[in-house]
């Protein structure tokens, strides 16, 4: 970032309403080009601006610097060769809360699974151990699905599924495998058509569970009545793992679709544009 002068930085943002449009475009993209350490500069501007026009062009001008640090976030994420589940789901996060930390959403989720943790005992069989884990989150912790707004933004958000206790079956299956890998179970997402479950897969044990109906546990011939029912030929991929990029692929598809629903044609893009990003492969060097 080339560095402006506070009074440069206020030269700048006053030309902000300037009739002239070249100048206008001029100022937006030479502000951009300072990248997102100028939010802090612009916020403050905002509050003590009394002009709307000025205001509402600082809103864009946060928006865009803000999206854009999303964006180079979600390409570091795409490109790391762990792609830590929380994390990716963290930047998904910060689409609609800016602000929110990565460490407040970790530690909530320790906490989580520090509550099934103390309840747990290793020398279990893989049911039980479910159970255990079934019961602290759905009875204990209240975890629940949100079928009353079941196509809400929130449910992708992880911030707020961590506050209000419901969620989408992604979001509630995230929060599950989150805690089942810290507890080092072989848990793992299964992106089944329109429904995402988790599946228990060790030599000893095969079952899936269903996170959007309290931890309900199934079996294989049950997804393939489930798929019968759908129309839908069983291909591999309904029985086996999925890796965590497909789990963000899919929750940033329910939160297209969310704000598809609500009318929202601009966030639509800008998630679609995002999943461009997740859903593009680098090329090597």
């Amino acid at each position: 970032m080339d560095h402006l002068s506070e009074n440069e930085l206020h030269a700048l943002v006053s030309l902000l309403d300037d009739t002239d449009r070249e100048v206008k475009i001029h100022v937006r993209d030479r502000i951009i080009s300072l990248g997102h350490e100028v939010i802090p500069f612009l916020e403050k501007k905002w509050e003590n601006s009394f002009n709307p026009e000025i205001q509402k062009e600082i809103e864009e001008l946060v928006h865009d610097l803000q999206f854009f640090q999303l964006k180079e976030r979600l390409i570091d994420w795409r490109d790391s060769p762990e792609q830590d589940l929380l994390t990716g789901l963290w930047i998904i996060n910060t689409y609609q809360y800016p602000d929110l930390e990565f460490e407040k959403i970790n530690a909530e989720m320790h906490q989580i699974y520090f509550e099934v943790w103390t309840a747990f005992k290793n020398d279990l069989l893989p049911y039980e151990q479910v159970r255990i884990i079934n019961g602290v989150l759905f009875n204990n912790l209240k975890f629940s699905a949100n079928t009353k707004n079941f196509h809400s933004p929130g449910n992708s958000m992880l911030s707020n599924v961590l506050d209000t206790k419901k969620g989408n079956p992604i979001s509630l299956c995230a929060i599950y495998l989150l805690v089942a890998k810290k507890l080092g179970l072989p848990i793992y997402g299964v992106n089944l058509p329109n429904l995402f479950v988790l599946t228990y897969k060790s030599a000893d044990a095969t079952f899936y569970i269903n996170a959007f109906n309290k931890g309900l546990i199934f079996s294989k011939k049950d997804i393939h009545n489930y798929l019968d029912h759908l129309k839908i030929d069983p291909l591999e991929v309904f029985f086996e793992p999925c890796t965590n990029k497909d789990i963000i692929v899919r929750t940033l598809r329910n939160l297209s679709v969310a704000f598809e629903k609500l009318g929202e044609a601009e966030k639509v893009d800008e998630v679609r544009e995002l999943l461009g990003i997740v859903e593009n492969q680098t090329l090597p060097n």
